[in-house]
């Protein structure tokens, strides 16, 4: 399967100081629309959106088997384990978000990778006394301890209703079975094929004999993974943390040097969180608190342009880019400076989603120019206080909605295999902030709140959101991309609520990134228009056209009727009955 070109929408522009022509987006036709057929759907009764087609199938057999909700995310989890290898396994974690109908309440489950007992801040930093990223990227020394078969399990244990045995069998299945190497797989193993070859398991499993990557089309068979999840699902959590599985691990760790032990899969646990609660034109805005960053974020860029009136420019005008960017450029700052692991460090929630923070932190913003990193830096939210993952979301007619974002962290994680599992471990470890001041794999600035710590949850951009209505779904929205998700997650909402464009559209249009360092606006292609960017660059914007590499997943209750849609920029599916 090829991949979807990105879906280009011309809008009509509003310059800062300028008059527009018109105010409303000019939307492609559907004959000059790509092929959504797959990256769509509606339907009464459920609708899915997942990376994957066997996960999405995986999630719509559930239903069809009498499951609900949770059975379903469960079994699409397990299966995107198996379906997308570089992007996320049971060797990583995860969080997630759900609106249970019955009770009217929302949960946070942090089922992130957590770092060994044995991890100390020190661990990364080189004999020239600067962070060395290979440590933390590449090979046994990078993983954490993996959150995400507790998570899943635990979740399931609570809300499932159909057997976990029934719930796994698709991820099974499908290990057993294989599916074809398909392109972004294909080019993940081209990008991590060096260091996948000086793994044996590995290499064994996803590299040809002679070290080479197999050719696209190539049948992926995971017989190890099949077996590993069949331990799961006879034995629960001890399959994976106690028993043969733990063994391989942790023997590999130790025979590498790695910090693994079985005291820290002993420890893991699954940590409940009060989720963040924003305001947005009305509608109640739910996401995942630290040590997610992306929740505080997402409701800081919302909050920082409700006054704007941006509908009236249109989603790609001037304006409404200058004070978008803006808008991010001070979360990234403040990312840097408070946000961590809430357990370790006082992370000033409140203070940095007030309004108050937020109309300060707007004031700051000239509004004919750009600002320079040098010019930004964290406010100070204390006074006011009282690449590489992937993404599911849900919602049902009863009321029910879930959106999780899980993950391996970088394309293969550390690009390690334990022998005999078929489990691809994590490189979680480089989320952490190995040096302050030095960045990681997504080139966001480290600080000292988010400093290796034993125990410690590293922290992340992962942004599962959803927003309410009287308390009820009206959308669950997430996606993959390292710091892209905060942008991608934000700007959809944005699309969908301030200028009210339909859900596919929300989701496919032409996005932009900018996280404070480096000091570049990134914008999908084609960009803007040249007026547009023009004038971007006459304010003193270094400006790059080029992909901003995240992949929505959005769903959404419009009355009736259930609404899916799956970022055709990538090959994930929607399913809706």
């Amino acid at each position: 399967m090829t991949k979807t070109k990105l879906l280009a929408l011309s809008i009509s522009l509003l310059a800062l100081g300028c008059q527009s022509t018109s105010t409303s987006p000019v939307i492609r036709t559907a004959k000059e629309r790509p092929d959504h057929s797959t990256a769509e759907a509606f339907g009464s009764q459920y609708a899915i959106s997942t990376q994957g087609r066997y996960s999405s199938k995986a999630a719509e057999r559930m239903f069809a088997e009498g499951g609900n909700i949770i059975d379903a995310v469960v079994a699409a989890s397990f299966t995107v384990s198996v379906e997308r290898p570089q992007s996320t396994g049971i060797g990583g974690g995860g969080f997630m978000l759900f609106h249970e109908a019955k009770t009217g309440d929302t949960y946070a489950i942090d089922f992130r990778e957590r770092a060994p007992l044995k991890a100390h801040q020190n661990m990364y930093i080189g004999k020239d006394g600067k962070a060395d990223s290979k440590l933390s990227q590449d090979g046994i020394l990078a993983v954490a301890v993996p959150g995400l078969v507790a998570g899943l399990l635990e979740i399931h244990q609570r809300f499932g209703s159909l057997p976990l045995k029934q719930v796994m069998q698709p991820a099974i299945e499908l290990a057993e079975s294989g599916f074809e190497i398909y392109p972004e797989f294909h080019r993940a193993l081209e990008n991590r094929a060096e260091v996948l070859a000086k793994d044996p398991s590995a290499k064994a499993i996803f590299l040809t004999k002679d070290g080479k990557v197999p050719a696209l089309g190539t049948m992926l068979i995971q017989k190890d993974l099949a077996k590993t999840l069949k331990l799961i699902a006879a034995k629960g959590k001890d399959g994976f943390y106690k028993g043969p599985v733990a063994q391989s691990i942790l023997k590999y760790s130790k025979e590498r040097k790695g910090l693994l032990s079985q005291k820290d899969f002993n420890d893991y646990q699954v940590k409940w969180r009060k989720p963040v609660e924003g305001k947005f034109h009305g509608y109640e805005v739910i996401s995942m608190p630290p040590p997610s960053s992306g929740g505080v974020h997402v409701i800081q860029f919302l909050d920082f342009l409700e006054k704007d009136n941006l509908a009236k420019s249109g989603p790609l005008s001037t304006k409404s880019i200058h004070l978008a960017a803006s808008a991010l450029q001070s979360a990234f700052a403040d990312r840097a400076t408070y946000l961590g692991d809430p357990e370790f460090t006082d992370v000033p929630v409140s203070g940095l989603l007030s309004e108050k923070y937020l109309q300060e932190r707007r004031s700051e913003v000239p509004e004919n120019r750009a600002r320079k990193a040098g010019e930004v830096s964290a406010g100070r939210a204390t006074g006011y206080e009282s690449t590489d993952t992937t993404h599911i979301s849900m919602i049902d007619a009863k009321g029910n909605a879930v959106a999780t974002t899980q993950t391996i962290n970088g394309w293969m994680g550390a690009a390690v295999v334990a022998p005999g599992t078929g489990i691809v471990l994590n490189n979680e470890m480089d989320d952490f902030s190995a040096q302050v001041g030095a960045s990681n794999l997504f080139g966001a600035i480290g600080g000292k709140p988010n400093a290796i710590a034993p125990k410690k949850t590293p922290l992340s951009s992962m942004s599962p959101t959803i927003l309410l209505e009287n308390n009820k779904p009206v959308m669950a929205v997430g996606a993959p991309g390292g710091t892209r998700i905060i942008s991608c997650v934000a700007q959809t909402i944005l699309n969908y609520v301030e200028f009210k464009l339909p859900l596919y559209d929300a989701v496919t249009m032409v996005r932009y990134h900018q996280q404070w360092q480096p000091d570049v606006l990134y914008v999908d292609p084609p960009g803007p228009k040249p007026e547009v960017l023009k004038q971007l660059n006459a304010m003193g914007y270094d400006v790059k056209i080029e992909p901003v590499p995240c992949y929505v997943m959005a769903v959404s209750k419009e009355g009736d009727k259930l609404h899916g849609v799956a970022d055709p920029r990538d090959i994930g599916i929607s399913i809706a009955k």
